[in-house]
């Protein structure tokens, strides 16, 4: 199924939701139910045909018919049985017990009081900026369920106890009693489900070619089909939480998190992975997070990273509401919260000893990494030293250069003087006008959208970010009045631009793979900097790098990455390689894909010009 239907089908099920809510869900059951039956009528065959086959070799001569039925159903009941024992793993973390956080226990036996839930059997604490509530069946996809909750303790840092304790609620209210019995039950299957096309993906035997026959026509209908009963059951989470906590408080948290959230992942550990330039030894960063976190985060910062949230519109990819929705579901305008003041870490009876755990283990897996990130930074902080020693006697290119670095080590680092004295000898650099461009500040308008229409006139490799940039400053209402008529030029010059951006991106992507390729064409500068992402990229192994050279756009620089992702599943290889294109540090367009079925690490290591960058052991 190609993606058109598949949203065409999401469309069809949101529609029959919203004009007959009883009748979806008993479709949703009953379109649930057929891949059991499937399930089931494969393992009565499989059976059947195994008695019939011993019986007549028992009764008669062995034939090679009777032989061959035989193999055929041994390998039908192995896939079948495969099928129903889908395991799940458990969730990664440590396992929190009574005693470890009874003010935690406490409350959550509330929650559950009031939601009259199942019982919640595992808590477990992990890194993660995030809660999460998972179901793992005890007998595959028959039998009752395990419910685990994990909380993270960043999030613990971020939130109050109020506004953690509605997260945890919306979390629980996805087990709510009679009304989510069937919610709970489409999300156990629909995760199985999701599991078991991965295992048959990566079994060729027969027996997997004939059942995957059918869950490929199956898989992609189920998950449309329920992906409306899935968004419904968040917005009813939210709407429990609401109901326990106040949606006041269900709203702030939201809000909050959707804030700080940007600030942890764009603010907090590109900061804690720059002391790797004085720090040759990794430093626990939930320590440093603790006390970073007393501060909140600033005006400017707050209201634009809120403005990026409600920005986001729902999509496919996922079934969480995006913010904006949330919030409306809720009854609730977007605005700045009030932060939290205490921390929800109050709720652990040894604040100290998780910490201590958590940084610990965040030494031992990053230690590697550190060492070379720490190389990395102390090699930029060299070349800044002998461009500084050329002072004026640089080229425009070593002049941006020389900015560039020093902004990599220091966002705020002073360097405008450096940018306009590229600009004073060539009048039209593209770096040295970006990078000015990005050094002014954003209430003066003027100036800044002066600076991006040279840039949008210095060629057609800069035309995408100078629209985009401008459209941003001209819709943000901090940095000036409204200007429509600037507003309208700017859009659609965007609209020409993401135009070409498009046919450039399907010229990447519709091309075989090894297909107009060379090696890559990255600096020094430009490849350690990569090399920087990838190190963060924790997943990630090893990596490739080829540059496509496009035919409609030879002067366009694009890529396509190879990574090496393993102890992955594909759809989370997919996710990964999706965030990586849109964080990777590249001086152009990338199509990032991971070594697998296609394209194999064989044919990566034959084509691509040999392995750009490599984990430490």
């Amino acid at each position: 199924m190609d993606r058109a239907d598949f949203v065409h089908l999401v469309r069809l099920s949101e529609h029959a939701s919203a004009d007959d809510s009883a009748r979806y869900r008993r479709s949703v059951a009953a379109f649930a139910a057929l891949g059991y039956v499937w399930v089931l009528g494969c393992l009565a065959l499989a059976v059947g045909l195994i008695v019939w086959a011993l019986w007549s070799i028992r009764e008669e001569r062995f034939s090679f018919t009777r032989g061959w039925v035989l193999l055929f159903a041994g390998g039908l009941l192995w896939t079948t049985l495969r099928a129903l024992w889908v395991r799940l793993e458990e969730p990664e973390g440590v396992e929190l017990h009574r005693d470890d956080a009874p003010a935690l226990f406490e409350a959550l036996d509330r929650i559950r009081a009031k939601i009259k839930g199942p019982q919640v059997h595992h808590v477990y604490l992990d890194d993660e900026f995030n809660a999460s509530i998972r179901q793992v069946p005890r007998f595959g996809l028959f039998g009752g369920a395990v419910n685990s909750l994990s909380i993270g303790l960043p999030l613990l840092m971020m939130l109050d106890r109020r506004r953690l304790l509605s997260v945890l609620a919306h979390e629980y209210g996805h087990l709510r009693g009679n009304h989510g019995k069937l919610s709970a039950w489409i999300y156990r299957t629909r995760i199985s489900w999701l599991k078991l096309d991965a295992n048959l993906q990566r079994n060729e035997s027969v027996m997997a070619l004939f059942s995957g026959a059918f869950f490929r026509w199956y898989f992609p209908r189920f998950a449309a089909k329920t992906f409306a009963l899935a968004r419904q059951d968040e917005y009813e989470a939210d709407r429990i939480s609401g109901r326990l906590l106040g949606t006041s408080v269900a709203a702030a948290a939201l809000t909050e998190i959707a804030i700080k959230g940007n600030w942890y992942a764009n603010e907090f550990w590109p900061w804690h992975w720059s002391r790797a330039e004085h720090d040759p030894q990794p430093p626990g960063p939930f320590a440093a997070l603790r006390k970073r976190v007393r501060t909140p985060p600033g005006d400017d910062f707050a209201r634009q990273a809120l403005r990026e949230a409600m920005r986001r519109v729902s999509d496919m990819d996922d079934t969480h509401p995006v913010l904006r929705d949330r919030l409306e579901a809720l009854g609730q305008k977007a605005a700045l919260p009030e932060w939290s003041q205490r921390s929800a870490l109050e709720l652990l009876e040894d604040r100290k000893k998780w910490i201590e755990h958590f940084d610990n283990r965040w030494r031992r897996a990053h230690a590697a990494d550190w060492k070379q990130h720490h190389a990395h930074r102390s090699r930029i902080r060299e070349r800044i030293s002998v461009l500084a020693a050329r002072g004026e006697h640089n080229t425009p290119d070593e002049m941006v250069e020389w900015a560039d670095s020093e902004r990599r080590l220091d966002p705020a680092a002073p360097v405008r003087p450096r940018y306009e004295s590229a600009l004073r000898i060539a009048p039209e650099h593209p770096g040295a006008l970006r990078g000015l461009a990005q050094m002014l500040p954003a209430n003066d308008r003027g100036a800044r959208l002066a600076v991006l229409e040279r840039l949008h006139g210095a060629g057609a490799a800069s035309r995408w970010w100078a629209a985009k940039s401008a459209v941003a400053s001209l819709e943000d209402p901090d940095a000036g009045a409204h200007d429509e008529e600037a507003l309208k030029l700017w859009r659609g010059r965007l609209k020409e631009a993401e135009e070409a951006e498009t046919r450039a991106w399907e010229e990447i992507t519709g091309t075989p793979f090894f297909s107009q390729i060379s090696r890559h064409d990255l600096s020094d500068y430009e490849l350690g900097e990569l090399r920087a992402d990838l190190v963060r990229c924790l997943p990630a192994s090893r990596a490739w790098l080829v540059r496509k050279n496009l035919r409609e756009f030879p002067w366009r620089r694009a890529y396509i990455v190879f990574v090496d992702l393993p102890g992955l599943d594909d759809e989370d290889r997919w996710q990964m390689c999706r965030q990586l294109e849109q964080t990777l540090t590249l001086p152009g367009a990338a199509l990032v894909l991971w070594a697998g079925h296609s394209p194999t690490v064989e044919d990566i290591e034959r084509q691509a010009f040999g392995e750009l960058w490599a984990r430490a052991a």
